[in-house]
């Protein structure tokens, strides 16, 4: 997929995702919040802005709301990719490794803190 960039913020994140032809698509924030059906658990809305004709905004809300749940803590992302006539399938896979990105970081998160 594209390169990345995780950065610390005192407790909360700041991560950038791009690929291709790298721009600024979309930008998601995703504070966390617990459950209203199991407090005890997270989850997380996202807010995201996308920039007129770019369709980075599915990977900005996926990566926005999944982290901050996991991380329990306020994830900024910045999502910039663009290729020329992607097909269905590579779309796909793009989502598909943000969401394997996503375990990436929660796996090293939690193995430094532990």
């Amino acid at each position: 997929m594209s390169p990345a960039m995780l950065r610390e913020s005192g407790e909360d994140y700041l991560l950038s995702i791009w690929g291709g032809a790298g721009l600024i698509g979309a930008s998601g924030h995703g504070p966390p919040k617990a459950k209203p059906s199991d407090p005890a658990r997270l989850s997380a809305t996202a807010s995201v802005f996308c920039h007129a004709g770019h369709e980075e905004d599915d990977i900005a809300n996926q990566v926005s709301e999944r982290l901050p749940s996991a991380l329990g803590t306020i994830v900024v992302v910045d999502a910039g990719m663009h290729w020329d006539n992607p097909t269905a399938y590579g779309i796909e896979q793009v989502k598909k490794t943000a969401a394997e990105l996503v375990k990436l970081i929660v796996e090293a998160k939690k193995n430094t803190s532990s």
